[in-house]
């Protein structure tokens, strides 16, 4: 991290939530204090996640005031919530640049879930997602993205605790890998939030060598979102497949490294009269064959401007069963948020929503 000369705007400071140690470190270092007030910055951005360099009260007020000259503490707000009728909740997260991103608390009977967004908009183009009609706006910062982990856990109910993390929100995360390694680093580190990282998951469309990098950096679950299983038709649904056919990405899939316990979760969304047929379900059974693989089926979300239809429960039961059969464990996720457009799928900054009429 770079520490800027102290003639700065309060709009051009660098964000202090998109430190780890190792850069507070340096900043302790070239404020002229001590080592040991790396870690107490830590404490107070991340385990008392406060909203101002004053609320350090155990740093000298010269540290205090060197890091006002340089930093802030980001101002994200959330400017909406949503709320579904199944205890879903929308977060439509306001970043200081203007742009709005959205992020859904899903609570269900054993666990508290938060879909986190990694970018504002996503370049992926893929059939299925609102997020894409957006176009890619801007890579989210870490701060950016951690500051939605802190306006959620505002949000909660009495009793509720956020138990799991999901990065399938807006964007592609690998699209955005320095700056969600970095925040993965944050969220798991003993010095950070001390979440286990059996408790996050990360999704991908498939940016096959980014992936292969997640596996290697960060003990975290990942899934990928497949959805075809033949090329002609990935290419249309998730057009990174041009890029990183079938062959290559299940490969790469094939040499992760995975703990034996683990298995690899492949999302597919179910598509009537597109990829939701019994040759389909076989299709899938003999690609992932060589795997240790464990499918989601997910009910298409429709949103305004889409042609593609959900499959019929029937379709999507007879499709599970063909993969139970060829000895895959295969489950159906349902629909969670759907009233309040929080589905998967459907995410899509509020202030954009005119683009669909």
């Amino acid at each position: 991290m770079n520490v800027s000369p102290a003639s700065k705007t309060t709009e051009s400071l660098q964000d202090l939530r998109d430190s780890a140690l190792d850069d507070l470190a340096r900043v302790v270092a070239a404020a002229g204090d001590r080592a040991f007030r790396a870690r107490q910055i830590t404490d107070w951005l991340y385990k008392s996640r406060i909203q101002s360099i004053d609320e350090m009260r155990n740093l000298p007020t010269s540290l205090r005031e060197y890091l006002k000259q340089h930093f802030k503490i980001g101002g994200a707000e959330v400017s909406h919530v949503a709320r579904s009728a199944d205890g879903t909740r929308k977060l439509v997260v306001h970043l200081e640049d203007g742009e709005e991103i959205e992020t859904v608390i899903i609570p269900t009977e054993k666990r508290v879930t938060l879909c986190i967004s990694s970018q504002a908009g996503c370049a992926m183009a893929c059939e299925f997602c609102a997020t894409a009609r957006m176009g890619l706006h801007r890579n989210l910062t870490t701060g950016d993205i951690l500051a939605q982990v802190f306006a959620a856990s505002r949000e909660l109910n009495s009793g509720e605790e956020l138990t799991n993390y999901v990065f399938m929100g807006m964007g592609e995360p690998l699209a955005n890998y320095p700056r969600l390694l970095k925040t993965l680093r944050i969220m798991t580190a003993e010095w950070g939030m001390a979440i286990s990282p059996r408790r996050i998951t990360v999704s991908t469309v498939g940016l096959v060598p980014v992936m292969e990098r997640l596996a290697a950096d960060m003990p975290v679950n990942i899934a990928v979102s497949l959805h075809a299983t033949t090329n002609a038709l990935r290419d249309r649904l998730a057009p990174i497949n041009k890029r990183y056919p079938l062959e290559q990405l299940i490969d790469s899939c094939r040499h992760l490294p995975i703990k034996r316990r683990d298995r690899i979760t492949f999302e597919y969304v179910m598509l009537a009269g597109v990829n939701d047929s019994p040759a389909d379900a076989r299709r899938l059974v003999k690609l992932l064959a060589p795997l240790r693989a464990k499918v989601n089926l997910i009910f298409f979300n429709p949103f305004i401007g889409s042609d593609l239809n959900t499959s019929p429960r029937a379709a999507v039961e007879a499709f599970q069963a063909v993969l139970l059969n060829g000895n895959l464990t295969a489950t159906i996720r349902e629909s969670r948020g759907l009233d309040i457009a929080a589905a998967c799928g459907q995410l899509y900054a509020e202030q954009h929503r005119a683009a669909f009429a």
